[in-house]
């Protein structure tokens, strides 16, 4: 069932979805989560039939919102229910000044007490958790390989944020971890090829410096993505290549070279897996933060040559801790501007104190005065002893 509302509202959008549901027989919803998708008008075919399918194995609400070019305020919408999806569908279709303020169109579908993941299947905003959709979605979903400019991405990152370009990795990071096992040798570095700018390679080659501790090169190579990962040790590499589309090549020291398999998979996967887990990913941050912390070396930024040491990268990441301290000199000179006030006061003090002593050296006469009468008393007393004496 397929219901079009021409220049609505989010209420009148509500009104349909309910009498289509009464309309199919079905007033309960069955629905796990809200997905809201924010794409572009040439992206949508390509969104719509990757969510509709990541639905079959998470039923949702799933409420598009399709930013078309234009001027002109326009808020169209369209309902589908049933349509080979478990949920329901809502497709706003908005322009000018509706695109701006296109939360307060979404706010009113959201389920009540369910998760709420917001995708956007091409560029995305620089900053998703401050985005006005973005800030309704307890996850959001981007794809640092359409979006371009991993590390602007990855330092923007907040608790719920996730890239696709990680999930990519689940089965390379299962097979290298996987080798470990069945060769626990000790890694003395590693290697990773992948083409220019890939986002998934420069993702790896920071789960492998953060897992491991030992130097990772980025290097150069291939047509798309991926194409090997190698682990150094004693006894040879680990190694993990791509030989097509979907099959690898596996190597361990002392053990024959097999076949594995290493399909790429489509974005309905990739969204399918993230949608399984809704807690944020614990991993994927601490990745984050290391490919933050070796942002200006080549592992980060991709560009074929050898990374630099650890050591060196720390004392990078400490600079920043030296410019504030830089910044705060101004409030060390206001501390010396007060210490005149100090010094006047303290002469303040002294001034009294030195007059105190003046007033103690006046009165110091009245002291004298007790002892002269004393003296001439004990005079008085002695002659009048010897008058006496000379009487009898």
């Amino acid at each position: 069932m397929i219901i079009e509302l021409q220049q609505t509202t989010a209420s009148k959008v509500a009104q349909a979805l309910l009498h289509g549901r009464q309309v199919a027989g079905s007033p309960a919803m069955g629905m796990v989560m809200t997905m809201v998708v924010v794409c572009e008008e040439k992206d949508f075919p390509a969104a719509l039939d990757n969510a509709t399918q990541a639905a079959l194995e998470h039923p949702a609400r799933i409420i598009f919102v399709v930013r078309r070019r234009g001027r002109k305020a326009q808020l169209n919408a369209e309902v589908r229910l049933g349509d080979g999806s478990p949920g329901e569908v809502v497709i706003f279709w908005v322009s000018g000044p509706v695109a701006d303020h296109s939360a307060g169109v979404v706010l009113p579908l959201l389920l009540p007490d369910a998760p709420v993941i917001v995708w956007w299947p091409g560029r995305a905003p620089d900053v998703p958790a401050t985005d006005q959709i973005g800030q309704l979605g307890t996850r959001r979903i981007t794809d640092s390989a359409t979006a371009g400019e991993l590390l602007k991405r990855v330092e923007q990152t907040r608790t719920g944020d996730s890239d696709l370009a990680w999930t990519r990795l689940t089965t390379w990071r299962a097979l290298l971890a996987a080798a470990l096992d069945q060769y626990p040798a000790q890694v003395t570095a590693a290697t990773v090829t992948a083409s220019r700018n890939s986002a998934s390679g420069g993702l790896l080659a920071a789960w492998l410096r953060n897992r491991l501790g030992v130097p990772v090169e980025l290097r150069t190579g291939g047509r798309r993505g991926l194409s090997d990962a190698r682990l150094v040790t004693a006894a040879g590499d680990v190694a993990l290549t791509r030989i097509d589309e979907s099959t690898g090549t596996y190597r361990v020291p002392g053990q024959p070279q097999r076949e594995v398999a290493l399909r790429r998979r489509e974005v309905k996967e990739l969204l399918a897996e993230e949608l399984r887990r809704l807690d944020p990913d614990e991993v994927y941050a601490e990745v984050v933060n290391t490919l933050l912390e070796l942002q200006d070396s080549p592992a980060a930024t991709g560009s074929g040559r050898p990374a630099t040491e650890p050591v060196e990268r720390t004392a990078r990441t400490k600079a920043p801790t030296r410019k504030t301290a830089v910044r705060k000199a101004p409030a060390q000179k206001t501390t010396a501007k007060k210490a005149p006030a100090k010094k006047a006061t303290g002469k303040k003090t002294a001034a009294k104190k030195t007059a105190a002593k003046k007033t103690t050296a006046k009165k110091a006469p009245a002291k004298k005065t007790p002892t002269k009468r004393a003296t001439g008393s004990r005079k008085t007393t002695s002659a009048a002893s010897s008058t006496r004496s000379r009487t009898r």
